[in-house]
């Protein structure tokens, strides 16, 4: 009877070990699902519309409408191990000085590089290139222990 209950106290061990090395991924920000971003029109749909199409963005230009980004990011951790930065992606939404959308962009990270995943575009590309390189760059370095004292 106790070598029954041995091994079944080595079973409940050996799954509950097994589950505690099994990946946990959590998502972090908002990014727009593609379907959602085919209902904005370079040239057509403008900034009043954007929050009814696709929500509100993670962040905006410096200046009052030069653009709107969106931010997303999914980490995984496994185990006993620090959380690790699996994917990230920036939506850029930049607008003609009339509040019309002219240019819908979408970027990621590839080997720590920021790459163009998409652009609809009317004009030229994004400006602010630089700042997008940032939200890729910095998103994530930041812990909420930075912030309590």
């Amino acid at each position: 009877m106790s070598a029954i209950r041995s091994l079944m106290t080595l079973a409940f061990l050996a799954v509950l070990g097994l589950a505690a090395c099994a990946p946990i991924e959590r998502n972090h920000g908002y990014v727009p699902p593609d379907l959602e971003l085919a209902q904005v029109v370079p040239g057509q749909t403008t900034m009043e519309e954007l929050p009814g199409l696709i929500g509100r963005p993670s962040a905006q230009g410096l200046l009052t409408g030069s653009g709107w980004y969106y931010v997303g990011s999914r980490w995984r951790r496994l185990g006993p191990a620090a959380p690790r930065e699996i994917d990230r992606k920036v939506v850029a939404i930049s607008f003609a000085p009339t509040g019309v959308v002219s240019n819908v962009e979408t970027f990621g990270l590839e080997r720590g590089r920021v790459v163009s995943l998409s652009r609809r575009v009317t004009d030229g590309s994004v400006t602010d290139i630089s700042f997008i390189g940032q939200l890729l760059g910095n998103l994530g370095n930041f812990q909420a222990g930075d912030f309590v004292d």
